[in-house]
């Protein structure tokens, strides 16, 4: 499990909006020049906010600006990366390639890596619309307070 501290932004019956990157500390890690979300941070103007459900705890146990830790599972962090950054690769591989065969000309080979590069990218989008709601693909809390356990009757 991949833990990360965030701030919550937001609470929710049901989750908390947490904000995971912290402009206080990006400054003091040992990867502040390569690091891409620092970066697109300071381009944006502002942070991304991740939803955490709550899994029965009690929202007003949590309160705006608290400090709380989360964690993600390793598989859905690699296998996520993999997905997102393979599918459109390999898809504008496949259209060079499958253009090329077919007219051997170098314009629309581009062309056939272009649309190959669109295609894996709407199904990386179409893959995340499907999944967005999976509980085993979201964060969850790493805190002491143990959900509660609701016996339906």
């Amino acid at each position: 499990m991949i833990s990360e501290t965030g701030r919550i932004v937001a609470i929710e019956t049901d989750g908390l909006w947490v904000e995971t990157i912290q402009r206080s500390t990006c400054g003091s890690c040992a990867a502040e020049k390569g690091c891409g979300q620092s970066l697109m941070a300071r381009l944006m103007g502002h942070t991304s906010y991740l939803w955490v459900l709550l899994e029965g705890r009690d929202p007003a146990d949590y309160r705006i600006d608290q400090e709380i830790q989360i964690g993600v599972p390793e598989s859905v962090v690699v296998n996520g990366s993999l997905f997102v950054y393979l599918t459109p690769l390999f898809g504008m591989l496949a259209g060079a390639g499958v253009a090329q065969q077919l007219w051997a000309s170098d314009g629309l080979s581009a062309l056939g890596a272009l649309v190959g590069l669109l295609t894996g990218g709407a199904l990386v989008r179409w893959r995340a619309h499907q999944t967005r709601y999976d509980r085993r693909l979201q964060p969850v809390l790493l805190d002491d307070r143990q959900p509660v356990t609701l016996i339906p009757s």
